[in-house]
């Protein structure tokens, strides 16, 4: 009987890797600690290229009615609105020209209910794994049960889909290349509708100081909240009962307002900005936050990780089959780590550098850039191809 293919991870780019094997009749066993059902404000922007990919599995219809339908997205310098982008200008590139802000974890809860329904995917919850090592005949995992006991599995191959702080990318010995930013970044969600004061649902605000994005997401139905993601530098307090404080302090600095503001939600997180070395360690591979970790200023995360999940699932279906031998494996780590390093990390690292540009000069050549860009069609459409992902996809595909 074939060993099944282990995963590590029940975020949506784990869960999305077991759909797709499951589905093609692989065996898989997926192990997560807890991230299936959590309810954290993690990312919510689902790019085109995502969606297009979401809708070939038939994950899209059953999402957009828990998100906000978002084609426009408005870049600012203070309070001076630079550019308005459609996304209409993509349309003929695209089946889904806008996006959708749809939070991770009602991504993750409709993967989970549709792996389910394999009967060749067995999800094990409250599971995490701790060690793991390969052989040349497969994989063998230590898992941590919720009842504090230690299963072993075996399997053909193991998947790290375990998030920023891997255990398997570091029982596999891949290094973590790249850096932390001294900053954390601040979430705030608010009930009140800044789009009565004329932003749009997805906005981008440069600052010297303080920058920030502002989205509207659906948080737990209509009318939904605007969320606001805007540093907290290491000076300010960003635990306890001084965090909530601090959130109010960074709204009333972005809108000023007599009232206070109704905040629903708020978080902070470190960020940072790395790559491993490899993607694959013999029978093990990597995918999603734990080979690649980058800023959420332009929210290519968890979009680049979906499409990291479908290329790998796509990749072990030929090596199992019997199509390629696991060359194919090989290509998946060329083709999307060739997009982590050349697309993803340069893009996020730009952006953020553009949000916080102190220097007058080169805030005039980004408000100069940005409002060109806007204003020539051709130009827009190239900046849209890029920032909704689908130039990378299209990239990666070149590469054998």
């Amino acid at each position: 009987m074939p060993q099944p293919v282990l995963i590590a991870g029940g975020g949506p780019v784990g869960l999305i890797v077991a759909l797709v094997l499951g589905r093609a009749g692989i065996d898989v066993e997926l192990f997560d600690k807890g991230d299936i059902v959590h309810s954290q404000p993690r990312a919510a922007t689902i790019h085109p290229a995502t969606l297009d990919i979401l809708d070939d599995l038939g994950i899209y219809a059953l999402i957009e009615p828990q998100g906000v339908i978002c084609p426009i997205v408005n870049y600012y310098d203070g309070k001076l609105l630079l550019a308005s982008f459609d996304h209409a200008l993509i349309k003929d590139a695209t089946r889904h020209p806008w996006v959708l802000q749809c939070e991770q974890d009602k991504l993750s809860r409709t993967v989970f209910q549709m792996t389910k329904s394999l009967p060749n995917v067995v999800c094990h919850t409250a599971s995490k794994v701790v060690d793991c090592a390969q052989s040349a005949g497969g994989v063998e995992i230590t898992v941590d049960t919720g009842d504090g006991r230690q299963q072993r599995h075996r399997g053909a191959y193991l998947v790290g889909a375990d998030g920023a702080g891997s255990t398997v990318r570091r029982v596999a010995d891949i290094a973590f290349e790249g850096f932390t930013y001294p900053e954390r970044f601040m979430i705030a969600g608010t009930t009140y509708d800044f789009a009565q004061d004329g932003y749009a649902y997805r906005n981008y605000i440069a600052d010297p100081d303080e920058w920030y994005n502002l989205f509207k997401i659906s948080w737990n139905g209509p009318p939904g909240v605007f969320r606001l993601v805007t540093p907290v530098f290491p000076h300010e307090p960003y635990e306890g009962p001084e965090a909530l404080e601090m959130a109010q302090r960074k709204l009333q600095r972005f809108a000023p307002r007599r009232e206070t503001y109704e905040i629903v939600v708020y978080d902070s997180y470190v960020v940072s900005q790395r790559v491993a070395a490899t993607f694959r360690n013999g029978r093990i591979l990597l995918a999603g936050d734990s080979a690649h970790l980058n800023s959420p200023i332009g929210a290519m995360g968890m979009n680049s990780g979906i499409h990291d999940a479908v290329s790998l699932a796509d990749s072990m279906i030929r090596t199992l089959t019997g199509q390629e031998d696991d060359g194919a494996l090989d290509r998946y780590v060329r083709q999307r780590r060739h997009v982590a390093t050349h697309h993803v990390q340069t893009a996020t690292i730009a952006n953020k550098q553009a949000m916080e540009q102190k220097d007058p000069a080169a805030r005039q050549r980004y408000r100069n850039d940005m409002r060109h860009r806007a204003g020539d069609n051709n130009l827009a459409r190239q900046f849209l191809m890029r920032t909704s992902l689908i130039e990378s996809l299209r990239d990666a595909a070149r590469i054998a």
